[in-house]
């Protein structure tokens, strides 16, 4: 039988983080926890983080591949959030309204002008966001997502609502598309208990909805698997919420048991051996 692996993550506070983070994470410091990275296995192109934000972050935007690897040796960046929590009047920001010109862009940046020129949409539990590279962006306060991308940390911030934080105007503005635009998918049926969330040529993510018995499918790629609620026994080991698990890949299906869980899974683009 398949044998999953836990993985390793690394906690980072953060200014606009969150001490709200049960039941992912136990915080009985209170610390003001922006992101949990799970740590991929060597080499893994992609990484799958946990967000908590108590207030918004810097409006960014993330370069494509080509631009990263010109500029910064790095894979580009794209990215999906799929919603855990949210405070009644939580929001993202996905895009720039229509009519807004590269030149309007270029007067904004780097100063509040650039909130309005934002497609501001709120968020809830349950709700996916698909972020191509190029694309304006920023995630608003009162969120808990996860979050699935590129294995890639460059981030051009165009304002940050006035902290001394440095800015990167040239670069963002050399990526940033006018008319990108967040896709909001809607999960599609894939099965009993599954669902499409996104797919790109980066990742495939899936949500497996958990009540009593189920299985994982095979797959010919490896996959991570994260524990959004619930706990349970996954190829007889037991999980949590929280956790994240390396699925190998293999022909058979892994078995999954719990009164009540929900799990992501991600494939990556290739097996990671």
């Amino acid at each position: 039988m398949t044998t999953p692996r836990r993985l390793d993550f690394k906690v980072f506070d953060k200014p606009w983080g969150s001490p709200r983070t049960e039941p992912w994470l136990e915080n009985s410091a209170r610390r003001n926890v922006g992101e949990v990275w799970f740590t991929p296995p060597e080499g893994a192109p992609i990484l799958v983080k946990l967000l908590f934000t108590a207030s918004r972050l810097s409006i960014q935007v993330h370069p494509g591949d080509q631009y990263a690897r010109e500029h910064h040796q790095s894979n580009g960046k794209t990215e999906m959030w799929h919603v855990l929590r949210a405070e009644p009047d939580a929001t993202v920001g996905l895009g720039l309204r229509s009519g807004c010109s590269q030149a309007d862009l270029e007067a904004a940046l780097g100063s509040d002008e650039l909130m309005s020129m934002i497609e501001w949409l709120p968020a809830r539990p349950g709700d996916t966001f698909f972020v191509p590279a190029g694309t304006i962006h920023a995630v608003g306060g009162g969120l808990v997502l996860c979050e699935v991308q590129q294995q890639s940390d460059i981030t051009y911030r165009l304002w940050d609502y006035g902290s001394e934080r440095e800015l990167h105007l040239k670069d963002g503005l050399a990526v940033s598309l006018c008319d990108a635009r967040g896709i909001r998918p809607l999960p599609q049926v894939r099965g009993p208990g599954r669902d499409l969330l996104a797919e790109c040529p980066y990742f495939e993510t899936e949500r497996i909805a958990v009540s009593g018995a189920a299985s994982i499918p095979p797959r010919s790629r490896a996959a991570i698997c994260v524990v959004l609620s619930g706990s349970g026994r996954l190829g007889g080991q037991s999980f949590r919420a929280g956790e994240a698990w390396r699925i190998p890949e293999s022909a058979d299906p892994l078995p999954v048991s719990s009164e009540s869980a929900v799990l992501l899974t991600t494939c990556l683009p290739e097996a990671i051996q």
